[in-house]
C-alpha cells in the first residue's frame, strides 16, 4: 500500500527545507545580536550619563534660571532671558533654553527636569556617532559584523570620553552644540553616499540651528564638511559647487531668522542683549562670542585664555586639559593618517576617505582653533571635540586592524597604540590617587597589543596554523590581541570615570552626615536623609543663586543681586543698586569655576 504526501509536507520533511530552517534560524540570531550589543552600548551610555544625576543640584543655575524663566513666560523662552520679566537674556543664543524650557514646562522646576534632556543628548550622540562610523565602515570592510564593531567602538569612546560625560550631565549649551553637529556629519557622509542633496540641506539646517545655540563655534567643523563633499560626492564638479551653495544658503536661514528677529524688534520692546556693549545680537556675535575669543579683545569679559595655560600647540596635553581630552588625541591622528595613506589610490567617491576628512578635519580645526585662541577658554569646551575624536577611533582602529597582515597597517595600528598607552601612562600618571597601578598595566597591554599587531604583518604568521591546533592558536592570539588593544585605549578614562563617581559619592555621603550638602539635599526633621527642596521662594527658585538684573528705563540703573552658592538666601536680602552705567556681559559660565562677582558694579 503506497502512501502520497502532502508536497508541502513532503518539502518540509526533505533535508533541503532543513537546512533552509537552519540558515534562517541562524540569520535572525546574527541580525539580532547587532542589535542587542547596540542596545546594551546605549543603555550602558544613559546609565552613565543619568546615574545620581540629581547631585549636581542645579548645575549651572545661570542657565537653570534662563530654563525657570522660559517655562513661565514665552517672550522668555524665545529670547532666552535670565527672568520672566524680560530684563537680560543670557549671553548665548537661546536654542539650548528651548529645549529646557520646554522640560520644566511640562515636568515642573527640578534638576532632573533640566539636566534629562542634557543626557539624552548625549545618548543620541552616540547612537549618531555608531550609525556614521557604521555606514563608512560597511562598504570598506565588506564584512556587516566589522562595520558594526567599528561603530560599537567609535560609541564607546563617545561615552567615555571625560568631558563628554562632564556635559552631558551638565546644562550648558555644549550638549546640544555636539549633538547638532554629530547629526550634521552623519547627513552629510549620507549626502555623499547615497547621492542625496536634501541630506545635505538637513546638514546644512542642523547646523545653522548650531549656530543659534553656541554661536561662531559651530562654523569650526563647517570647512571640513565642505571639503569631504566637494571631494567625495558622487556628482560633478559644477553641481557639487551648486550643491554646497544651496547648503550655505539653508544653514544661514536656519540661523539667521532668530537674528533678524531680535534686529527688527524695537530696543524698548525685548530685554537687553546679555554680553553685547550696546544692545545688538551682531555685536555679540561678532565680539564677545566671536573674534573676541580668538584674540582675546573681549570688552567687559572676566577671564583670559591665560588662565588655563599659554596659548600654544600643546595645550590640549596640559594639567587642565589632557586629563578630559588627550587619551586618545595622537592616536587618532596617526590612525587619520594611516587610512589616507592606504587609501592614497581608492576612488575618488570613497567612504573612508571623505569620513577620514570629516572627522580629522573636525579634530585638527577645532583643536588647533582651542590650542591658539587667546581669549576665553574653558576645559569643558573640549567636548567639542569628543565626536570627531571617536569617529577616527572607531573607522581607523577597525580597518587598520583587518588589514593588519600588511606591513604599513600593521605599523602605523601599532604606533598609535602606544601612543594610546603612552598618552594613558602620562595622564594617569599626573593623578597618582586613581589606581596608582592601572598605568602601568595599561603600558604593558599597549606594548603586548603592539608587538601581537606588528607580528601579524610578518609573512608566515598565518601559515602556522598549517600545523596541527594552529588556526584555534591563531584566532586565540587576535582575540586577545583586539582585547588588549581596546583595554589599552579606554581603560584609563573609564576607571577615572568610575572612581570619580565613586569619590563624589563619598563625599555626598559625608556631607549629608555632617548637615552640609548640595542644593536640594538635606536633613528632614524627625525623619531620616532623603531628598527635599530648599528653594521655596515663589518665582525665585534657582534664580536666587545667580546675578539678577533689573533695567530701568532699558538703559539706565542696574540692580543685581547674588547669594551664597549653596544655601537658601534669607527673605529679606536687599539688592545693592549699581551706578547707572552700560552694562557688562554676564560672566562665563564654567562648571569648575564659581561665578565671579566682579558683575555688574555694586554686586556683594
Amino acid at each position: 500500500m503506497t502512501h502520497t504526501l502532502n508536497p508541502r509536507h513532503a518539502d518540509a520533511e526533505s533535508p533541503v527545507a532543513g537546512s533552509r530552517r537552519v540558515d534562517a534560524r541562524r540569520s535572525g540570531t546574527r541580525n539580532l545580536r547587532p542589535r542587542l550589543e547596540l542596545a546594551a552600548l546605549l543603555l550602558a551610555t544613559a546609565g552613565l550619563y543619568l546615574w545620581n544625576l540629581g547631585a549636581s543640584g542645579w548645575a549651572n543655575a545661570f542657565y537653570s534660571a534662563a530654563a525657570q524663566a522660559g517655562s513661565q513666560d514665552w517672550a522668555a523662552w524665545f529670547f532666552g532671558s535670565s527672568d520672566a520679566a524680560n530684563a537680560i537674556t543670557v549671553d548665548k543664543p537661546p536654542a539650548s533654553l528651548w529645549v529646557m524650557g520646554l522640560s520644566v514646562r511640562l515636568f515642573g522646576l527640578s534638576s532632573w527636569s533640566v539636566l534629562v534632556p542634557q543626557a539624552l543628548m548625549g545618548v543620541g550622540t552616540a547612537w549618531l556617532v555608531y550609525l556614521a562610523v557604521r555606514r563608512a565602515a560597511a562598504p570598506a570592510t565588506a564584512d556587516a559584523r566589522l562595520a558594526h564593531r567599528a561603530g560599537l567602538l567609535a560609541g564607546a569612546v563617545m561615552a567615555l570620553t571625560p568631558v563628554a560625560v562632564l556635559m552631558f550631565r551638565f546644562n550648558n549649551p555644549d550638549a546640544l552644540l555636539v549633538l547638532l553637529m554629530t547629526a550634521a556629519a552623519y547627513a552629510v557622509l549620507r549626502s555623499i553616499q547615497d547621492a542625496r542633496l536634501r541630506w545635505l540641506l538637513f546638514g546644512g539646517a542642523l547646523l545653522g540651528f548650531g549656530f543659534l545655540t553656541k554661536q561662531l563655534q559651530v562654523l569650526l567643523v563647517v570647512p571640513g564638511f565642505a571639503l569631504a563633499y566637494l571631494v567625495a560626492a558622487p556628482v560633478g564638479l559644477g553641481r557639487r559647487l551648486l550643491h554646497l551653495l544651496a547648503t550655505g544658503a539653508a544653514m544661514a536661514v536656519a540661523a539667521g531668522w532668530w537674528l533678524a528677529a531680535v534686529e527688527l524688534i524695537p530696543a524698548a520692546d525685548r530685554p537687553y542683549i546679555g554680553g553685547s556693549q550696546n544692545n545688538s545680537i551682531l555685536e555679540l556675535t561678532l565680539g564677545y562670542n566671536g573674534l573676541g575669543r580668538l584674540n582675546g579683545d573681549e570688552t567687559g569679559s572676566v577671564g583670559g585664555g591665560n588662565a588655563w595655560g599659554t596659548p600654544g600647540p600643546f595645550r590640549l596635553f596640559n594639567s587642565d586639559f589632557g586629563g578630559q581630552i588627550a587619551w586618545l588625541l595622537p592616536a587618532v591622528l596617526l590612525l587619520g593618517a594611516g587610512l589616507l595613506w592606504l587609501g592614497r589610490r581608492a576612488p575618488r567617491t570613497d567612504a573612508v576617505r571623505a569620513s577620514v576628512i570629516i572627522w580629522g578635519s573636525w579634530v585638527a580645526v577645532t583643536g588647533l582653533t582651542f590650542s591658539l585662541m587667546a581669549g576665553i577658554i574653558h576645559p569643558y569646551y573640549m567636548a567639542a571635540l569628543a565626536p570627531g575624536i571617536a569617529g577616527l577611533a572607531g573607522l581607523g582602529g577597525v580597518l587598520l586592524w583587518q588589514r593588519r597582515d600588511q606591513r604599513a597597517a600593521a605599523t602605523v595600528l601599532a604606533a598609535a597604540l602606544l601612543a594610546a598607552g603612552a598618552m594613558a601612562a602620562e595622564l594617569l600618571g599626573r593623578t597618582p590617587a586613581y589606581v596608582p597601578w592601572l598605568r602601568w598595566v595599561i603600558l604593558l597591554a599597549s606594548l603586548a597589543a603592539a608587538g601581537a599587531v606588528l607580528a601579524s604583518a610578518v609573512p608566515g604568521f598565518k601559515a602556522a596554523g598549517l600545523r596541527p591546533g594552529g588556526p584555534a592558536a591563531y584566532g586565540l592570539v587576535a582575540r586577545t590581541t583586539a582585547v588588549l588593544a581596546v583595554a589599552a585605549a579606554l581603560a584609563g578614562p573609564a576607571v577615572l570615570l568610575v572612581v570619580d563617581r565613586l569619590d563624589r559619592s563619598q563625599r555626598l555621603d559625608r556631607e549629608r552626615r555632617s548637615g552640609s550638602g548640595r542644593p536640594g539635599r538635606g536633613r528632614v526633621p524627625g525623619g531620616p536623609w532623603r531628598r527635599r527642596r530648599v528653594w521655596r521662594h515663589p518665582g525665585s527658585e534657582p534664580q536666587r543663586r545667580v546675578h539678577r538684573c533689573r533695567a530701568e528705563a532699558r538703559r539706565a540703573e542696574w540692580v543685581a543681586c547674588s547669594g551664597p552658592a549653596h544655601r537658601p538666601l534669607p527673605s529679606r536680602r536687599r539688592c545693592k543698586q549699581a551706578p547707572a552705567t552700560s552694562p557688562r556681559p554676564p560672566p562665563s559660565s564654567d562648571p569648575t569655576t564659581p561665578p565671579a562677582t566682579s558683575w555688574p558694579p555694586g554686586c556683594p
